[in-house]
């Protein structure tokens, strides 16, 4: 084969490659998360396989008690959950939502972090089949280095 005829079965093996595949792979490729949980806490093992049903990878690390990390990360303690996570240099707090992550990835305001504080009926990794499809209203917080928060994104519950 020539060389001018390899050229062109290059070019033309390039340009049957889909451009929609490599944008979707882009769009998948998030930072890990890095989870600081109690090694007996289910809820915490749900929450984290929500995070992975939803493209994130997870770094679970047993802590014999959260509030160690969330004090080492500047969380204040009236934000308190089960468990503390880092991703892309932000603080989670509790049963955030995968999707309130990704915002704020993806908006990147000036912040602490998120959480949820408690750990509300409902949220991710507090829904499964032993809450019979209940859900408690819940905020999550954008949470700022000085304590004060503001609401970030708001669930509703349903009736019982």
């Amino acid at each position: 084969m020539s060389v001018d005829l390899r050229r062109r079965a290059a070019l033309l093996a390039l340009a049957a490659v889909p451009f929609v595949p490599a944008v979707a792979r882009a769009q998948r490729v998030l930072p890990e998360v890095e989870v600081y949980k109690s090694p007996t806490c289910g809820c915490c093992k749900d929450w984290i396989r929500h995070l992975q049903a939803n493209g994130f990878s997870v770094k679970a690390t047993d802590v014999p008690d959260s509030r160690f990390m969330r004090a080492r990360f500047g969380m204040p303690s009236k934000f308190a959950s089960c468990h503390t996570a880092l991703v892309g240099g932000y603080v989670i707090e509790g049963h955030v939502p995968a999707r309130e992550i990704k915002r704020l990835l993806r908006e990147k305001p000036t912040a602490l972090g998120i959480a949820v504080p408690g750990m509300p009926v409902g949220s991710p990794g507090m829904d499964g089949p032993e809450y019979r499809g209940a859900a408690d209203p819940y905020d999550v917080l954008l949470v700022q280095p000085d304590g004060r928060a503001t609401v970030f994104a708001s669930y509703e519950g349903n009736t019982r």
